[in-house]
């Protein structure tokens, strides 16, 4: 099943439990589909194309959570988090900082990438390879020590 029928599966059963977090969340992912969809690109979203939007929608989320925190306004950071869990639902499974860092060094092995010079390549390739199972922050972090080591 595509994402979109997902989306909307998952939204009528928010509606007939009353959970306002989920219809909230899920109404965010289905509007960013819409407009993904309408702007202007004439084809459907691929399934890399719909991983990168689940995971903006996150990092927004998670995000304004933790400048909620920083202003001890947990009030507001607590239905961020909440909607941030709700989409994360419909994200491949995340690898760990273990996996990513074992993925990360195969990579700088098989290309003999040394030095600071080449965590651009490398960023390239990890992002290519890992792209939703890591975050990009993650995968910047280790690569940065990986080449720095």
């Amino acid at each position: 099943m595509s994402l979109q029928t997902n989306i909307m599966i998952a939204l009528k059963e928010a509606m007939k439990a009353k959970d306002q977090v989920a219809l909230e969340s899920l109404r965010a992912i289905k509007s960013e589909i819409l407009l993904a969809q309408t702007s202007g690109s004439a084809t459907e979203l691929t399934e890399a194309d719909e991983i990168k939007l689940l995971q903006k929608l996150v990092k927004q989320r998670k995000d304004a959570a933790a400048i909620f925190l920083e202003q001890q306004r947990n009030d507001l950071a607590e239905p961020e988090l909440a909607q941030a869990a709700v989409i994360e639902q419909f994200l491949p499974a995340q690898l760990s900082e273990a996996d990513v860092e074992a993925a990360i060094k195969e990579i700088i092995a098989e290309g003999n990438f040394a030095g600071m010079q080449s965590m651009g390549q490398v960023m390239g390739l990890a992002n290519t390879k890992l792209a939703g199972t890591a975050d990009g922050k993650t995968i910047s972090t280790i690569v940065k020590k990986l080449l720095t080591a």
